[in-house]
């Protein structure tokens, strides 16, 4: 894991969120490796209805799973999403807005700047 990594706005990587505790590593970060095999790197507010397209999709990310140390989501949170489920729900119109001083810059892999600012968390 790199310490310098960059945001999309090429600037430092900030934490997303500690409470809940979110990120591949589970440091509060979007920072993701090679391992992280859905680049888990979009720092997202939870919405209802992004949450239920989720579950819809098979990733339940509002049931708790205490074994995993996860009190499930509720809206409002923030959390570190995949890329591609970001992205999916962008074709379905129910993208989740984004803190883009926490999305990690690997995120520009997948979607355009435009399509992040116009899903920017003022």
């Amino acid at each position: 894991m790199s310490m310098d990594a960059l945001n999309v706005l090429g600037t430092e990587l900030i934490p997303c969120s500690y409470d809940p505790l979110t990120g591949y590593y589970r440091d509060g970060c979007c920072n993701t490796n090679e391992e992280d095999l859905g680049t888990h790197v979009v720092c997202a507010r939870m919405t209802q209805e992004f949450l239920e397209f989720s579950l819809m999709r098979g990733n339940d990310l509002m049931t708790p799973r205490p074994e995993f140390r996860f009190r499930g989501l509720k809206p409002g949170d923030r959390w570190c999403l995949c890329v591609t489920r970001w992205r999916e729900a962008l074709s379905a119109g129910l993208a989740p807005h984004v803190i883009l001083e926490c999305t990690h810059a690997k995120a520009l892999d997948f979607v355009t700047i435009e399509e992040l600012q116009a899903h920017a968390d003022n």
